[in-house]
């Protein structure tokens, strides 16, 4: 798989449901500012996986927040399946304590088979987490922190973003991604 073309469909993503939805109200302002790196990691392994969201998590401990607030870890090799991806989480959790990073950054999880565990599989809300290819979303508490007082009804935001993708429907859904 293409760097390029993962970082194109990722791009896409963003555009067109995260921020085109305004599923994440706070992402337009990263990627205008330029403050979101994106890594496309060659991992094939879970270990190598984590071996490249550790240096992920060093990198954006240590990175001027105005120059990197936040980092996509793309890995499209690996942990394709949703329920190793979802067992992943655990070791990508361990590592922000391992390296003391707790209170400080956080990981937020996106799959294209995204499920939440109390809906139902057909449900077009799982949306919101779905991406073209499984990531992880290295964030910065701080920041989470300040957009959420600045945000009105921060607490809203999972419940407009199912009542958004659930009016889109599925027929809305695929119609984002023709070209």
């Amino acid at each position: 798989m293409d760097e390029q073309t993962v970082l194109a469909d990722t791009q896409r993503w963003l555009q067109r449901a995260v921020i085109g939805l305004n599923l994440c109200p706070f992402a337009k302002a990263v990627v205008v500012k330029q403050q979101l790196r994106c890594v496309v990691s060659a991992a094939q392994t879970p270990e190598a996986l984590a071996e490249a969201l550790l240096a992920e998590l060093q990198h954006l401990a240590a990175a001027d927040p105005g120059q990197t607030d936040t980092t996509l870890l793309i890995h499209p090799q690996v942990l394709g399946d949703f329920d190793d991806y979802n067992q992943f989480l655990d070791v990508a959790d361990a590592l922000v304590a391992e390296l003391g990073l707790e209170g400080e950054l956080q990981v937020a999880s996106f799959h294209p088979d995204y499920r939440f565990a109390d809906a139902e599989p057909d449900d077009v809300a799982q949306c919101s987490n779905r991406s073209p290819y499984p990531m992880l979303h290295l964030l910065r508490e701080a920041s989470i922190e300040r957009a959420l007082e600045s945000y009105p009804d921060a607490e809203g935001i999972y419940e407009r973003n199912i009542d958004t993708l659930r009016r889109l429907g599925w027929p809305g859904w695929h119609a984002l991604w023709a070209d």
